[in-house]
């Protein structure tokens, strides 16, 4: 019986191309007492295997936490095989703002001891005691209130490209690290003060609400569903959106926007900036912002110090990481001296830097592409990209999108194209080409055609 993946993300991702059937990204989350979670986790892999279910999933004796990419076919199916567990029925599963077919490309379900890692031992602590649950007007209302702690309960990353107006937002880069922070910050309010908070979907506010009427705190409340409720709530009723700038995401696509506020910069020169990027040095992939300008001139990188070592041969690269400790010693989410314009905890009262374009959702996902290839090879020094054609033809002038989880969605014009290693107009299945690139590209990045109304893919 298979209970894992037998496809690379690579193979998966030319899977839904090929398809070209539209994919839902969702989350949900239950905290329950599951007696046999290694059951539990079985029973869902083979039955969202089945479905075509892909995302990363947590299970543990006090609950689950899921992020998926779901068939928009399969949705019903989806949903009823949640409906064969009690403590699942009728739940609340939060669809993204912005879909991406690509945003989860395996089906990975793990044991943890906790769904959330809360670094608590306290047996006579009850997760199920919970906050009151407020809906978006609630929540409005509420945070108006002189009354009323407002606090952010994700990590410094996600609270720096958008947060709901005058939030506490704790300069930490774990759940558990807030929790104590919090506590000994606010002792003095546990009677008389409204405590708020929020996190992305209610995961990690659920538990904080349970954990702070634990401590004793009288009136306590959680924004219902998180932020990704909160938007569609405040989108399909007309609500003033109190939370400002980009939700931060758990998938390749690092964000969701949900006004056209930019409250961030760009760490490495200081311009207006929310987008995240993971730092293209596979020995330090740090999570940092970085604009478009940045981007191409360091390639995806966060230091002098990491260009440098993406253009070694691979063969030295695997060697300087050799022996590195994995975890938060390498994976570390904007921690670095060398990002002049960090910002973290502890948020002032934020002005917009600047206003984003506005993109219509619709339309974006109206656009018609067709898979040509794959990268083959970047040459850093040259800035040339390498790419085998796999499926029809490309032409110098075509427009084509390049998309990758590293790289993220890059459009171009072919001005000049290069094929089987001499200057040529149009490339075939089965030719190998070359063109200038101004960014880095990867063994996983695919390579698209646009195609226009006027024509057929």
């Amino acid at each position: 019986m298979q209970l894992y993946n037998t496809l690379s993300a690579e193979e998966r991702a030319q899977l839904i191309d090929e398809a070209g059937k539209e994919r839902l990204t969702l989350s949900f989350y239950a905290y329950a007492k599951i007696e046999d979670p290694k059951k539990f986790r079985d029973e869902l892999f083979i039955a969202w295997n089945a479905l075509d279910a892909l995302g990363r999933i947590y299970v543990a004796h006090e609950g689950i936490n899921a992020q998926m990419s779901v068939p928009a076919d399969n949705f019903e199916a989806f949903r009823e095989t949640l409906e064969a567990y009690d403590f699942l029925k009728g739940i609340r599963l939060n669809v993204a703002i912005e879909q991406d077919d690509h945003s989860f490309l395996k089906l990975t379900i793990k044991v943890r001891h906790k769904i959330v890692a809360d670094g608590l031992n306290d047996d006579t602590f009850d997760v199920t005691n919970k906050g009151i649950h407020l809906k978006a007007k609630e929540f409005n209302n509420l945070l108006e209130d002189p009354n009323t702690i407002v606090v952010d309960f994700r990590n410094h990353y996600e609270s720096e490209v958008g947060h709901f107006e005058g939030a506490i937002t704790p300069d930490v880069e774990t759940f558990r690290e807030s929790l104590p922070i919090i506590n000994e910050q606010l002792q003095d309010f546990k009677e008389d003060k409204n405590l708020l908070m929020y996190c992305t979907g209610g995961i990690r506010c659920e538990k904080a609400s349970a954990y702070f009427k634990h401590q004793g705190f009288k009136n306590v409340y959680q924004l219902e569903g998180g932020i990704i409720e909160y938007t569609r709530q405040i989108k399909e009723e007309g609500i003033e959106s109190k939370f400002i700038g980009k939700n931060f995401v758990f998938d390749h696509r690092l964000g969701e926007r949900i006004t056209d506020d930019i409250i961030a910069q760009c760490h490495q020169c200081g311009k207006p900036c929310d987008n995240h990027t993971n730092c293209a040095n596979d020995s330090c992939h740090l999570l940092f912002i970085q604009c478009d300008e940045c981007k191409a001139a360091m390639e995806n990188c966060c230091s002098t110090e990491c260009l440098e070592i993406t253009h070694l041969p691979l063969e030295e690269q695997v060697k300087l990481r050799k022996g590195l400790q994995v975890g938060n010693k390498v994976f570390r989410k904007g921690r670095s001296e060398a990002l002049k314009f960090k910002k973290s905890g502890e948020l002032p009262v934020v002005k917009p830097l600047a206003k984003a374009e506005t993109k219509d959702i619709r339309k974006k996902i109206s656009v018609k592409k067709v898979l040509l290839g794959k990268a083959e090879h970047y040459y850093s020094k040259s800035k040339i990209g390498q790419f085998l054609i796999e499926n029809k033809e490309l032409s110098v002038g075509d427009k084509v999108l390049i998309s990758g989880p590293t790289t993220g969605e890059q459009e171009i014009t072919i001005t000049e194209l290069y094929v089987n290693g001499g200057p040529c107009e149009t490339a075939k299945k089965g030719d190998q080409i070359t063109f200038e690139l101004p960014f880095r590209v990867r063994l996983s990045d695919k390579l698209y055609k646009i195609i226009q109304p006027s024509e057929k893919a």
